[in-house]
This record gives structure tokens, C-alpha cells and sequence, in this order.
């Protein structure tokens, strides 16, 4: 069946302008609203409309992120069904995503990088408070604008209530959701997943960042799914041969990374507090050491 495309229809007081995106259960458009401007308007995909558990799903992440209002949150504005479509109609964010500009730019600084890392953590945070673990984050799922150098997150669609009964989370070990690459190991061991697991993924995307690397580097699904449980994470020293880091950061990223909740940062902030006290501190080193370098000139010019 070929995909419909509905650009030049209004739906819902949204007009279609064009295409922009697709995937594996919903098209995007870019959109106009007479009060809101821009939009990103999300259809469940047409073969997809008669099964009411693909319903559910989409109309659940429409929920769970218009419980989530923050700057760094994209905003919905509006879903439901209209016209015999399910539709979620979302702010439309400026830039590109995190994964796009990172694959082209190549590694961040850590003093470009934290900014960014203090910005998601703001966000996850807020989600948290609302209730809500993300459980797939992801550089795909971050909207990224060079320009103002601020970071969106996007992409509820497999994001949990906190409260629900402890019977309704747990999962089967093999049986995960998310991206397995950044997914948290007690997602796939089938643990209870709580706000650890977005610090987990959060720090994954951190090491990301700096070195353009992946900690695990599994040839195969299964090897990387073998090694995100009972493997170790590649050192953040070790990453790239050109870069070294500060011991401090690196004992920061890595702590986000540790495979039992446990052992991580009890939160997504205090994971940035910790990476903004390491930069701060290694460039108070290095501003010692210029001090230092500067006073031994000074003094001899000042004996000769």
C-alpha cells in the first residue's frame, strides 16, 4: 500500500504544508495554526489506524509529554482523532538533531559539551517530577539549534509512568524497549526501571559527545546486548588515542555509565553537577598553571 500523503489538508485547525519525516508508526508534517504558528504534526500511519493497541501507544506518548512543560521539552499543544486520524501536533523545533549535527561536526569540547548535558538533565528532570521516565534517549531524539546552541527533547512514545504498579513494569529478560545502544542494562535484565536508567542513557550520550564513540562496541546485537550486561564500558581515557580528558570528568561519565543503578548519581542533575565541577576544576588547573608559568617569567626578568 503506498503512504498517503496528506499535505495540503487541515486537520484539527492544523493545515499539512509538506512532509518532513516518517517513522516506523507515524508521518510528520510541517504545519501551520492560526494562534500557534508552526507546528510538527504527527499521523499514525494508515495501516496502522484499526489496531488498538498501536492507538493506545501513540495516544499515550501524546499524554505523557503534554504532562512535561519545559524550555527544553518540545511542547505538545494538541492530539486526539480527527477525521478518522490520530494525529499529535507538537511545537515545532528550530535546527537539527543532536545525531546529525554530531555526525558532522564530530566530538564536542567538554566545554561544549556540558552546556548541552546541563540542558537535558533540566529536562529529564522536569519529565521526572512529572512522573514520567523517558526511556529513549538518544542523539536521534534531541533536537539541537547551532545557532542558540540549546537542546530540545522530543519522542515520548515509549516513555513510562513512574507510578505505575511494580506488576505493570517489570519486563522479561531479552524483551526490552529503547535503543540498544543507549538503553540501560536493567532494562535488559528485566529489573524495575526507574529515573537511573535515563541517567544511564544520558551519560551514554555525554561519552557520545566527547569522542564520537559508543562505550560498548558489539560487532552484533546480540554481542553489544551481551556486553551492555555482564561487559565493561570502554574507559573514556581509552576512547580516542588524540584526547585526553581529566581524570574528574571521566570519573563522572563513567559513574553515569556503572551497570547497577545503584552505583550511578541518584539523579539526571546531579550527573551535570558533577561533569560543570569537573570542567570548572580543570580550568582552574589550567589557569594555575598559566599563573605559574607567567610568575616564573616575571621573576626572571625581575633578577636579571
Amino acid at each position: 500500500m503506498a503512504n498517503e500523503n496528506l499535505a495540503g489538508r487541515t486537520i484539527a485547525g492544523y493545515r499539512l504544508l509538506e512532509r518532513v519525516g516518517e517513522g516506523g508508526t507515524a508521518e510528520v508534517y510541517r504545519a501551520e495554526h492560526g494562534a500557534r504558528g508552526a507546528c510538527a504534526f504527527k499521523v499514525l500511519r494508515q495501516r496502522l489506524r484499526g489496531d488498538p493497541i498501536v492507538v493506545k501507544r501513540f495516544l499515550r506518548e501524546a499524554g505523557y509529554g503534554s504532562r512535561v512543560v519545559h524550555p527544553g521539552v518540545v511542547r505538545t499543544y494538541d492530539f486526539g482523532e480527527a477525521d478518522g486520524l490520530y494525529y499529535l501536533a507538537l511545537e515545532w523545533a528550530k535546527g537539527e538533531s543532536l545525531a546529525d549535527f554530531l555526525h558532522r561536526e564530530g566530538p564536542l569540547t567538554p566545554v561544549d559539551a556540558v552546556p548541552l548535558v546541563r540542558q537535558l538533565a533540566e529536562a529529564l528532570a522536569a519529565a521526572h517530577s512529572a512522573g514520567i521516565i523517558h526511556r529513549d534517549l538518544k542523539p536521534e531524539n534531541i533536537m539541537y539549534d547551532p545557532q542558540t546552541r540549546t537542546v530540545k527533547l522530543l519522542d515520548f512514545g515509549i516513555a513510562r509512568d513512574a507510578e505505575q504498579p511494580p506488576e505493570e513494569r517489570l519486563t522479561r529478560t531479552g524483551f526490552f524497549v529503547g535503543t540498544l545502544q543507549y538503553v540501560a542494562p536493567e532494562a535488559l535484565s528485566g529489573e524495575l526501571v526507574d529515573g537511573r536508567a535515563d541517567i544511564y542513557s544520558l551519560a551514554k550520550i555525554t561519552y557520545y559527545m566527547l569522542t564520537g564513540k559508543n562505550p560498548h562496541q558489539g560487532r552484533s546485537p546480540r554481542e553489544l546486548f551481551q556486553q551492555l550486561l555482564n561487559g565493561k564500558a570502554v574507559p573514556l581515557s581509552e576512547a580516542l588515542e588524540a584526547a585526553k580528558f581529566p581524570p574528574v570528568l571521566e570519573a563522572a561519565v563513567m559513574k553515569g555509565l556503572a551497570r547497577h543503578p545503584a552505583d550511578r548519581q541518584p539523579t539526571v542533575t546531579a550527573f551535570a553537577d558533577e561533569l560543570e565541577a569537573a570542567v570548572a576544576q580543570s580550568r582552574d588547573a589550567k589557569s594555575r598553571g598559566w599563573l605559574g608559568t607567567l610568575k616564573n617569567i616575571v621573576g626572571k626578568r625581575d633578577s636579571e
